[in-house]
């Protein structure tokens, strides 16, 4: 689950990591108040409008702006909230649709007039897989595409990995302040920093954190003045009040109503819809069909209740997607048995009326060969295998006509 910014530095804030100040606002009015707030509380003379969207690169669609005044504020908030904002990571990128803006953060203004007395850091936690633990990578060059620096100068890119046993350790934060260059005063504050950053990424079931930038302010201050947040759905139920900060807004509608089915459901670019039992066999019929020639139009997880109703559901929403030209259902069947999908397929199809795109079920495990029987003696054009292969061979011929 992603969180705005706002939402973001309120979580890190919880755990005493120093962050940029702000308040969110959902229309003009809001945004005058928040910036008068602002001034109250921190003497700031300047504020940044920045939108609230789930996608970064929101600076280069136009979606965070400097306001000097109040008739600066009143101007970017009113042309940012409202707006189609469209970044390189919004759907389609700069050329897509963008998404809808519906609120902005008004930020207060901590870079020092004397720009070259600022520095600006990247700074990331997440889980390195393959390494099995977690990781702190960092940069002097904060505030571009870490992508473009890992490219451009790997050199410029560390990693510091946290054994899971020990947790992160003293030595390892002086070792990122050291590596960024730091002294004195602000060697201290980031020591600090990356202590607090990590406690939150543990308390909070992250899967990921990403500030960018972290800016040491001309007064050698330690900030996060943007930063992304990802947590851990299968750990929300710990969470309950970082639960409540999900925007459905910002999620893909059809990905939102799966959810509410019970189903795990992601879409894609293919032809082919997925229908499956279990997530690692789901990636491994989106690989099958790729093998055959086709594209996965989704991953689609209907747990293992595989029941007439879910599999309904989980129908209508794959039938969505004008761009699938043939479904494949792929059901093992170990707790749940063959022969009760076959029927819930069955019913589904029945229940739904005409579907016009050819669908291939296979179905393997408890009663398979009964399941085979139903569908076949069903009289639905629904083609029937048992064998991953033939699975395969069915869609790579539906393709083809």
């Amino acid at each position: 689950m992603n969180l705005h910014e706002y939402q973001g530095k309120s979580l890190l804030k919880s755990f005493n990591v120093a962050i940029q100040e702000g308040i969110v606002a959902n229309n003009v009015d809001e945004a005058v108040a928040a910036y008068k707030q602002l001034q109250e509380e921190t003497g700031t003379e300047f504020a940044v409008i920045k939108a609230q969207i789930h996608a970064g690169g929101r600076g280069k669609g136009g979606g965070v702006k400097l306001a000097k005044n109040l008739d600066g504020i009143k101007e970017h908030a009113g042309n940012i909230i409202g707006m189609m904002l469209k970044t390189p990571q919004t759907p389609g990128g700069l050329n897509g649709e963008g998404k809808l803006v519906r609120k902005v953060l008004v930020a207060e203004d901590v870079y020092a007039p004397d720009f070259d007395a600022n520095k600006e850091f990247y700074v990331s936690i997440l889980m390195d897989r393959e390494k099995k633990c977690n990781v702190i990578i960092y940069s002097t060059e904060g505030g571009m595409d870490i992508e473009e620096v890992a490219e451009k100068t790997p050199h410029l890119l560390h990693k510091e990995y946290i054994d899971p046993e020990l947790g992160l350790q003293s030595f390892q934060t002086r070792k990122v302040a050291f590596n960024l260059g730091l002294s004195g005063k602000a060697f201290k504050e980031m020591t600090k920093f990356i202590a607090s950053l990590y406690k939150a990424f543990l308390g909070s079931d992250a899967s990921m954190f990403e500030i960018n930038p972290c800016l040491k302010t001309g007064d050698d201050r330690i900030l996060a003045v943007d930063c992304k947040v990802t947590l851990d759905d299968n750990a929300l139920y710990r969470h309950p009040n970082l639960a409540e900060m999900r925007d459905t807004d910002e999620e893909d509608p059809t990905e939102v109503e799966a959810k509410s089915f019970g189903l795990n459901y992601v879409k894609l670019d293919g032809n082919v819809g997925c229908m499956v039992n279990g997530a690692g066999l789901a990636m491994a019929t989106m690989d099958i069909i790729k093998l055959s020639g086709g594209e996965p139009a989704n991953f689609l997880d209907v747990g293992g209740t595989a029941d007439a109703a879910r599999v309904e559901q989980a129908f209508r929403i794959i039938l969505r997607d004008p761009n699938v030209k043939a479904i494949l259902i792929n059901i093992f069947g170990g707790i749940v048995r063959c022969d009760r999908v076959a029927q819930g397929v069955v019913d589904a199809y029945k229940n739904m009326g005409s579907i016009e795109v050819p669908i291939i079920v296979r179905l393997q495990g408890t009663n398979a060969d009964l399941a085979k029987k139903i569908i076949d003696e069903s009289g639905l054009a629904v083609h029937s295998a048992i064998l991953l292969q033939e699975a395969a061979d069915l869609v790579e011929k539906v393709l083809k006509g």
